[in-house]
């Protein structure tokens, strides 16, 4: 399986709570649904649909997965949400217990074995493993090499501080464009694959 990152992103890195005000306010972060303002159905829409669509199953971790757990179930009958609703989900924590697993087809990686598992997951026969926002499990990911597209969706906006996805860990990690599309809210739809070195 190939591990997909798909994330909306401003400009000076951020991509803490796009989706709305009470969305993540950790460390005081005031802006959340920042993202609505550039969205388009044609292009942002679309990149986030299309990243769906090549996705057999999808990657959260514990926040970004309560969140979605909250809000996707009770959008049943969209054909976009049943799709959503349908797929096997994985979800990195520590903290939650099997019996809090209320979104249908969702399955508990422990978070101490999650590098491992995760490595597991992704050397099987299989489409995409999509993870959409996560920006703890995105940092140990790419930090592990474990990132095989990076999609970032860049509205052209400054928020000043909050969660960002990539790593401070001093090491340097190639990655090639792939594609860049841009909307007409000036949204840039940005794909990037590692660099295989050698």
């Amino acid at each position: 399986m190939r591990i997909v990152i798909s994330e909306f992103m401003s400009l000076d890195g951020v991509v803490q709570a796009p989706g709305g005000p009470e969305e993540d306010r950790d460390g005081g972060f005031a802006h959340g649904g920042w993202s609505h303002r550039f969205f388009d159905p044609e292009v942002v829409g679309g990149a986030f649909a299309g990243a769906l669509e090549s996705a057999e199953a999808l990657l959260f971790g514990r926040r970004t997965w309560q969140t979605m757990a909250a809000a996707w179930p009770e959008r049943a009958g969209d054909p976009f949400a049943d799709r959503m609703n349908a797929m096997p989900k994985y979800v990195v924590s520590k903290k939650l217990g099997d019996d809090e697993l209320t979104w249908d087809n969702t399955r508990l990686i422990p978070g101490g074995e999650a590098v491992a598992r995760i490595r597991e997951l992704r050397g099987t026969e299989g489409g995409d493993l999509l993870v959409m926002g996560s920006p703890t499990l995105v940092r140990t990911l790419l930090s592990e090499g474990l990132v095989d597209e990076l999609r970032l969706i860049v509205m052209p906006v400054l928020l000043g501080g909050g969660k960002k996805i990539f790593p401070e860990d001093g090491a340097l990690h190639a990655l090639e464009l792939v594609s860049t599309v841009t909307s007409g809210t000036g949204a840039q739809v940005c794909t990037y694959r590692p660099v295989v070195e050698g």
